[in-house]
């Protein structure tokens, strides 16, 4: 009985030493193709070079942050609302040739240009606007030309 026993334990040490053996071979081949044509420094010269990459790309990130903030900053100062709006100030002749122009950017400063068109002159007007208000007194088609402008 004991030879058989020792038979057994002789097939299991033989085959976990087989298994074992595979397993260097696999592991083997794994490195030989991660090195391939490579040297210790030229992986160590490798990854130096990915490290100041890394380092430029975080300066270029931070420069591309800073560019966007001001660029947001000048956006908001930017008209970003428009409206026109055409009338005839006077019923009793010609037509729509008068118009204001309500021009706002997103805090809602701006102006408003307005032409009353008749047929002896034409008048231009310009009025800025603060907060969505002028200091100056706003026809009815200006103060719609404003709403409408809001952004």
């Amino acid at each position: 009985m004991n030879t058989k026993l020792e038979m057994a334990f002789f097939i299991l040490a033989g085959i976990a030493i087989l298994i074992g053996a595979i397993w260097i071979v696999v592991t083997e081949k794994r490195l030989k193709r991660f090195f391939l044509g490579k040297k210790g420094k030229d992986l160590e010269d490798t990854i130096v070079a990915l490290e100041n990459d890394i380092v430029k790309l975080k300066k270029a990130k931070e420069n591309i942050e800073k560019d966007v903030a001001v660029m947001t900053a000048k956006l908001k100062k930017s008209i970003r609302g428009v409206e026109t709006i055409r009338f005839n100030p006077f019923p009793d002749q010609g037509s729509n040739q008068s118009f204001a122009i309500g021009m706002l950017n997103e805090e809602n400063d701006g102006l408003v240009i307005s032409s009353l068109y008749s047929r002896e002159r034409m008048s231009i007007f310009a009025k800025p606007v603060k907060n969505g208000k002028s200091e100056y007194e706003l026809t009815n088609e200006e103060k719609e030309a404003l709403e409408k402008a809001k952004v």
